[in-house]
């Protein structure tokens, strides 16, 4: 892997005018910005438009290429963008409020380091899958079956929310932005203070990879309108907005490329730089909710 420009180290969260979620400023980030836009090979998956993006992306490999292939026609439908938005929305008096405010206030109890996010399993069960009957969105409670490590994964991102800096290990994989924006900032490796290597925007239809050695260790942060307050440790936005992204991840026998060198080898689970001590900690990929049941309840949610 090679870049085209000094690659700028991370600046701690007390320097001057650096923020949450990436703690830099307006100038690093257009310095990032154009990192990212040169990196080789290419951060993104897109329709080139010249001849160095194609040949940047010529050099993704072909395990990856294929993965997007297969989702580059995938989308979340005006309905299910709708049905999202009324079940992320902020509780209104006399208004039930929504599954997955539900679950995000849950996870903020259990954990206040950083805003929480959503993690739709495609396959298998969720962790808070009994909200959905338990709160009357369902009337069913024919619940899946199924555990961690689903190999596809839908990410709900509550705008001004985002992830801690984590590594996927030996997995190879994309996420693949479905609907409104996501921003990316790719590390060289798992440290607080690692070196950033670009920080990329991706839009519906747009997508970003990873692989062991390549762009294995990023923070993904939702730049939308959050309404009141600043984002950081212990925020809750107050409006419905949200990106949405669908991720692929691919053991190593599901490339033909094993290693074995004491690190993690599956999607089973991640390491992740922990917000409050930024010290390495172990996260199993157990996901908050699964899709069958998330399709159902919003196929029943009344938008009118």
């Amino acid at each position: 892997m090679s870049m085209t420009d000094t690659k700028p180290p991370a600046d701690p969260p007390e320097s001057t005018g650096a923020k949450h979620p990436f703690h830099i400023t307006k100038e690093e980030e257009r310095q990032l910005r154009l990192q990212g836009a040169q990196a080789v090979p290419s951060l993104v998956i897109g329709q080139a438009t010249s001849f160095d993006e194609y040949a940047r992306q010529l050099m993704i490999p072909p395990a990856v290429m294929d993965l997007a292939r297969k989702a580059e026609d995938l989308r979340l439908s005006a309905w299910e963008i709708e049905a999202l938005r009324h079940h992320l929305a902020p509780g209104e008096p006399g208004r039930k409020m929504g599954l997955l405010r539900r679950i995000l206030h849950a996870k903020q109890g259990d954990d206040v380091s950083h805003p929480p996010y959503i993690r739709v399993a495609c396959s298998g069960r969720g962790h808070y899958d009994e909200l959905a009957t338990k709160h009357g969105h369902l009337d069913s409670k024919d619940l899946p079956e199924g555990d961690i490590g689903s190999p596809v994964v839908l990410e709900i991102w509550p705008a001004q929310h985002y992830s801690p800096i984590h590594s996927h290990g030996h997995t190879t994989g994309i996420v693949f932005c479905l609907a409104g924006q996501l921003d990316v900032m790719v590390y060289e490796h798992l440290d607080w203070n690692a070196t950033k290597l670009g920080l990329l925007t991706l839009t519906p239809g747009q997508c970003a990879w990873l692989s062991k050695d390549t762009y294995a260790v990023h923070r993904v942060f939702c730049p939308m309108n959050g309404g009141d307050g600043t984002t950081g440790p212990g925020y809750m936005n107050s409006t419905d907005e949200f990106g949405a992204s669908f991720h692929v991840y691919l053991n190593p026998e599901g490339t033909a490329v094993e290693h074995h060198d004491g690190d993690s080898n599956s999607r089973d689970s991640f390491d992740y730089i922990d917000e409050d001590g930024k010290d390495q900690r172990h996260f199993a990929t157990h996901s908050d909710l699964s899709w069958s049941i998330l399709r159902r309840v919003l196929a029943n949610t009344p938008l009118t």
